[in-house]
């Protein structure tokens, strides 16, 4: 891959080049010249956008495909489109699949369909059995396959002990362990936050003590055993509360927030629109202000678009009885860039990588190009033609964000938006 990126703004705290607008040449993937101009005498390929800004690759620590089992609702190789055209250069998918990735086989049958692509997929393999909470799955078979992290994506794990051990086994391979923060008897048939809209709509609530007693349990656990712990989408404030003061102890701890978590409260709940029904549930405004101020300080280490396509025919019902979950990649940029400036969006789409095993290259000489190109002052309102998605179930749907993505440039590969 040869090419010339003429006058890119760079966003990259990493780089010796950031916040200056400059040339690159790349050769054979890797970058060779970064100058204020460069002129192009063996004809490569020239790449120019109107405002053209770069950073290093995006990560999405939490997405879905479907398959295998669900391809109605996306495919692994339209999933990895999707998130090339939302600016992703790296994603790790949930085992949200039938049958559930729990074995050796099942995550070398990913990797297989996700080779030779712009995009890196990260799998992640169940944590259990099928997922089922009972036995643990093959762990140390699928890290030696390629699965970076173990979860079931959206079930706690009811069984503390079965927690425990999990830990203690997953750190001798160096592991990391993810348990949804959930509390399923407390839970009960809930389906919304349990506060004033929840009563006022006569929907079943989810307190927030659901999430908050799960996370207590788990980091308890973690300080007696040991080992590597990750918090998948957090939704309270209590639950920043307690994660930050774990980190003062030095627990090898990290969580994420959903973005739409960060964005929504349960106030948009009024019309029973589906597309609001995600897990965790939306909360209240102090919930959403604490997350982001946990985003701010670091205690919350990743945001997540929870990516999570569904089928029509599981949203367009009850909403008792619709399915959790939103599509989120094609809105990350945009809808991020809406509640942080432009520098501090790139710091946390760039950020949980070495967590997931993945190594930062930041954008200076010498480095292999991984980069996301965008313009930051686009406005636009969010709509289905901005869904590349096989479903639409779109929590961001008709909402004003910021921000267009030009594509991405990773894995010796060009992607570009047309």
């Amino acid at each position: 891959m040869n090419i010339l990126i003429k006058s890119a703004t760079i966003i990259d705290s990493k780089s010796e080049f950031h916040n200056t607008t400059q040339d690159i040449l790349v050769e054979n993937g890797v970058i060779t010249q970064i100058a204020n101009s460069i002129k192009n005498p063996k004809n490569y390929q020239e790449i120019s956008f109107d405002n053209l800004h770069i950073s290093q690759g995006w990560f999405d620590s939490s997405v879905c495909f479907g398959e295998p089992g669900f391809e109605e609702r996306d495919t692994i190789i339209n999933g990895l489109k999707t998130a090339a055209a939302s600016g992703f250069t790296t994603v790790a998918m949930n085992a949200h699949t039938n049958p559930v990735i729990d074995s050796n086989s099942d995550v070398t049958f990913v990797n297989s369909k996700a080779a030779n692509h712009a995009v890196t997929l990260l799998p992640i393999g169940a944590l259990t059995a099928s997922s089922k909470g009972e036995d643990l799955a093959e762990l140390y078979d699928m890290n030696t396959a390629g699965a970076v992290a173990f979860y079931d994506y959206k079930k706690p794990i009811t069984n503390p002990n079965l927690m425990k051990i999990a830990l203690q086994y997953a750190s001798n391979f160096g592991g990391l362990v993810c348990s949804f923060p959930q509390e399923n008897k407390i839970a009960g048939n809930g389906v919304v936050n349990e506060h004033i809209i929840s009563t006022r709509l006569g929907l079943k609530g989810i307190p927030a003590l659901a999430e908050e007693m799960q996370v207590v349990r788990d980091l308890f656990l973690l300080e007696y055993t040991g080992g590597k712990l990750h918090i998948p989408t957090i939704s309270s404030a209590k639950s920043v509360e307690l994660i930050r003061d774990a980190k003062k102890k030095k627990l090898d701890v990290t969580c994420s927030v959903a973005i739409h978590n960060l964005y929504f409260t349960d106030s948009v709940l009024t019309d029973f629109n589906t597309h609001f029904k995600v897990l965790p549930p939306l909360r209240t405004q102090t919930d959403a202000d604490a997350l982001i101020d946990g985003v701010k300080d670091g205690t919350i280490d990743m945001v997540t678009s929870d990516h999570n396509p569904i089928d029509i025919e599981h949203k367009k019902i009850e909403f008792d009885y619709a399915a959790y979950g939103t599509i989120g990649l094609e809105s990350a940029f945009g809808a991020l860039q809406t509640l942080f400036t432009t520098k501090k969006t790139i710091d946390i789409l760039t950020k949980g990588k070495s967590r997931f095993g993945i190594t930062p290259t930041p954008i200076n000489v010498g480095n292999i190009l991984n980069i996301s190109l965008f313009n930051p002052d686009t406005k636009y309102t969010f709509t289905t033609k901005d869904i590349i998605s096989k479903s639409k179930n779109a929590i961001f749907e008709h909402e004003a964000l910021k921000g267009k993505v030009y594509g991405i440039i990773s894995n010796h590969k060009v992607s570009l938006n047309s």
